[in-house]
């Protein structure tokens, strides 16, 4: 069976060959290649295939090549090549551990398939990331991974690292039995549900007639051990689950509304794949559905259907199964969805400086499960692979400006993954950038920022002020697909290392220009000290009517724009009254501060600039504030 998303690409290629032209389809996931004719041509393919097989998991399409340069670049459908299947068999076998020992992938690697394509045949060939207890393997010495900017290795310090997460991924908790259980506490219905799917991807298992003879089968699935039914086993396909696992077959759904009438509680209690599945029907029965007119009216959830999903899925695929406690999901109507589970982040993967003049608490968003043969299940029912649905999508989604910033808080035992309402380059952000377009014009030589630019602008501010709450962000790398922007960005200027800033794991923060708003020091140059005896709205004011005549092209900003920024600044809530209670107070002060000269309308606008002249014989000196 085809991926939705690779199926597509099959016909995108399709459309691209008869027309001659060239679009970039390759991704993290998708190598396109042609047959290669030669030895030295497949051990670069293999190259891949390991590398694949050490990071994420993927697919290689072969049967079309690249010709041509600039614009004459194009694909070309070249087809598979029959006499080279004996190839594809040995490719599980091509493979070593660091000892140079041959490694057998043949219940890995599943078999190619072959798929009709124009006047022809392509080969499609899915390699399955391998589970932690089995990483990393090696071609020719080397122990590829993959990379937005090609193929590399790992270095000593990350085979060390998986080296550790393999002895643990072995000794994990998901395998350790439960006391009083035996084979009457499996399933046969869901056992057979399982093999079932399980001979749709990768090797064939015979249905099972009864538990006795699923005895074999359930010990080299890890599903039994000494006798006994495994954590594991019980959450995929016990009769029973929570007779021996409590609260933690458990996912508990709250929602958070001011009427008490209104607020719903739901207990949801079953096996982990039906857990899920009831988990997203709940979520999406309680956020808000809006109607999407591009799209003939369908229904258009406020997070996307995929994101509920991946989201819910890796929770359960994450926690720590070693503590009693349920997942709990928090629905925010309007406002925020939240998700907690038990565990927490190995300290390998957290990158803290919260003393640090910047702060900084970033996660890394490496796939490593806490349960990988759970995850290893999960897998077989598209339920979990790897980076493709976990931290490294979050940041793709904010960065395509589908989700706001996602954030974490870190507990003793738990994590709770935030997703906030409203999108990464929001208006209030698009203002702030608006009141730097001089002061970008600068950096840039002359440009504005792309939208890709701006979005990793505002993706670092926005972590920025989330760390200065104590709340962590997924670290933005060059390994995210956005090495483009990131190089860019620091040519210009606008971005800068941290202090934190390691050569694998390099720490951006936003140059200080961008995130200033505090003006006072400029402000009492310009007003003496007279400035701080200003109500602190009146400051804020000065604040932002300095910023726009200092770093934009305008120089002025009204009334109105200047309360949407300050409101904004502030965290207020989306309350129309509110905020126009706010307005009025900021009109007042306008007024206020144009009678006494501090500012004065432009000529010709409705905008306001700071008078240099302003505040002799109005302001009286006063102690400069903190």
């Amino acid at each position: 069976m085809i991926p939705q998303e690779l199926a597509k690409t099959l016909t995108k290629l399709e459309e691209l060959i008869c027309q001659q032209r060239f679009e970039e389809l390759e991704t993290l996931a998708l190598e396109i290649k042609p047959v290669p004719p030669t030895g030295a041509e497949w051990r670069k393919l293999h190259q891949s295939i390991c590398a694949f097989l050490n990071t994420y998991g993927g697919f290689v399409l072969l049967g079309i090549r690249e010709e041509g340069q600039g614009r004459e670049r194009r694909y070309v459908f070249q087809g598979w090549r029959a006499e080279q299947e004996g190839q594809l068999k040995e490719l599980p076998r091509r493979f070593s551990d660091r000892e140079g020992r041959a490694v057998d992938l043949t219940d890995v690697i599943p078999p190619p398939q072959i798929v009709p394509f124009l006047d022809g045949q392509v080969v499609l060939q899915g390699i399955p990331q391998l589970p932690e207890d089995r990483k990393f393997v090696f071609y020719e010495g080397r122990p590829w991974k993959r990379e937005a900017t090609g193929d590399t290795t790992f270095s000593e310090a990350e085979i060390r690292r998986q080296e550790r997460r393999r002895e643990d991924a072995r000794r994990a908790r998901e395998l350790e039995p439960v006391p009083g259980t035996s084979l009457s506490d499996f399933s046969l219905e869901a056992l057979n549900a399982f093999i079932h799917q399980l001979n749709q991807v990768v090797r064939k298992e015979s249905i099972k007639p009864d538990l006795n003879s699923a005895a074999s089968f359930l010990q080299r699935r890890h599903f039994v051990s000494q006798g006994q039914a495994t954590i594991l086993g019980l959450l995929v396909c016990g009769e029973h689950p929570s007779d021996h696992l409590g609260l933690r077959c458990q996912v508990h759904g709250f929602v958070d509304v001011p009427q008490e009438i209104a607020r719903d509680k739901q207990i949801l209690v079953d096996n982990v794949l039906p857990l899920m599945e009831r988990s997203v029907g709940y979520v999406l029965r309680n956020i808000h559905v809006g109607v999407a007119l591009d799209q003939g009216g369908t229904p258009q959830p406020q997070y996307p259907e995929a994101l509920l999903r991946e989201t819910i899925n890796n929770a359960l695929a994450h926690r720590d199964y070693s503590i009693d406690k349920q997942v709990f999901v928090t629905i925010r109507p309007g406002e925020s969805l939240s998700i907690e589970n038990p565990g927490t982040f190995p300290r390998d993967l957290r990158i803290e400086s919260p003393q640090s003049e910047i702060p900084v608490l970033l996660l890394l968003p490496e796939a490593q499960p806490r349960n990988p043969k759970l995850a290893d299940v999960l897998s077989i029912y598209r339920k979990w692979e790897g980076r493709e649905i976990g931290m490294a999508t979050l940041v793709d989604l904010a960065l395509r400006n589908e989700i706001e910033l996602p954030t974490y808080q870190l507990g003793q035992h738990d994590v709770t993954l935030v997703l906030r309402t409203g999108k990464l380059v929001d208006e209030a952000i698009e203002r702030h950038f608006n009141s730097f377009d001089r002061f970008f014009l600068e950096q840039l030589e002359g440009a504005l920022p792309t939208f890709s630019q701006k979005a990793v602008l505002a993706y670092l501010m926005k972590c920025e002020w989330a760390h200065q709450q104590r709340r962590y962000t997924i670290l933005l790398s060059h390994n995210n697909n956005h090495s483009l922007e990131l190089h860019q960005l620091k040519s210009a200027g606008l971005i800068v290392e941290h202090e934190t800033s390691q050569p694998e794991y390099p720490v951006y923060v936003p140059c200080r220009t961008l995130m200033q708003t505090d003006y006072r020091r400029e402000l009492r140059e310009q007003f003496g000290l007279g400035y701080d005896g200003l109500p602190l709205l009146y400051q804020q004011i000065l604040g932002v009517v300095y910023r726009h005549g200092r770093y934009s092209t305008r120089t002025v900003v009204s009334a109105k724009a200047t309360s949407l920024d300050l409101w904004a600044r502030q965290g207020r809530p989306n309350d129309i009254l509110q905020f126009d209670r706010f307005y009025r107070q900021v009109r007042t002060a306008f007024n206020k501060l144009e009678r006494v000269g501090l500012i004065r309308k432009a000529d010709g606008s409705r905008g306001y600039v700071l008078n240099p002249d302003g505040g002799e014989g109005v302001l009286k000196p006063v102690a400069p504030s903190n």
